[in-house]
C-alpha cells in the first residue's frame, strides 16, 4: 500500500491506495484519534498524484466528480451503503432513511448509519452528504464543522481554496 499525508482546507488526510485502487481517504486527526499509515505501507512515489489533484481541484470548487479506481475494503452490506453514497449528487443530501429505502432496506436505518460511518474513502465517497431526517447535520469522522464546509462548498456558498 501507498500513502501520502495531504495538506487540505479542511485539516490534514491521509491517502492511500495500491494497484486495484484508492483504499483509505481518513482525516489524520479524526474522531478523537491520530490516524498514521501503517509500518508496511510505502510512501507515495507519484502512484497518487492524480487523486491528490482531483481532491485539490474538488477542495477548489472545480470538480464535482470523481474519477479514480475505488476499493474500499468492508462487508457486502457496506459496499452497498457505500456504492448508493456514490449515487447523491454534489450538492445534495439525503437522510439514512432515505439512504435505507434506496438500497432496499427500509427497516436498516441503523445500520445504514453505522455502514456511513465506517466509509474508509472519505469526501470521495461522499458520506458527508448524510444528514439526520430533520434535516440537522450529524455525525462526521471529520467533525460537525467539516461536514458543513464541505456541504457549503458544494453549495456554492464558501470556497475553501
Amino acid at each position: 500500500m501507498h500513502y501520502r499525508m495531504l495538506d487540505s482546507p479542511i485539516g490534514p488526510l491521509l491517502l492511500a491506495g495500491d494497484q486495484i485502487g484508492i483504499r483509505l481517504l481518513l482525516f489524520a486527526k479524526g474522531r478523537d484519534r491520530r490516524v498514521r499509515p501503517e509500518p508496511n505501507w510505502k510512501i507515495d512515489s507519484g502512484a497518487l498524484d492524480d487523486a491528490a489533484r482531483q481532491l485539490t481541484e474538488y477542495f477548489g470548487g472545480q470538480r464535482r466528480n470523481f474519477e479514480m479506481p475505488l476499493a474500499p475494503e468492508g462487508t457486502s452490506f457496506q459496499q452497498t451503503v457505500w456504492k448508493a453514497l456514490l449515487d447523491i449528487p454534489y450538492g445534495e443530501t439525503t437522510s439514512y432513511g432515505e439512504l435505507a429505502l434506496r438500497i432496499g432496506n427500509p427497516k436498516a436505518v441503523r445500520a445504514v448509519g453505522l455502514a456511513n460511518g465506517s466509509n474508509p474513502i472519505s469526501i470521495i465517497i461522499p458520506c458527508h452528504r448524510v444528514i439526520g431526517s430533520n434535516g440537522t447535520l450529524v455525525g462526521y469522522g471529520g467533525g460537525l464543522p467539516v461536514k458543513q464546509a464541505l456541504l457549503a462548498l458544494e453549495r456554492g456558498q464558501r470556497r475553501l481554496l
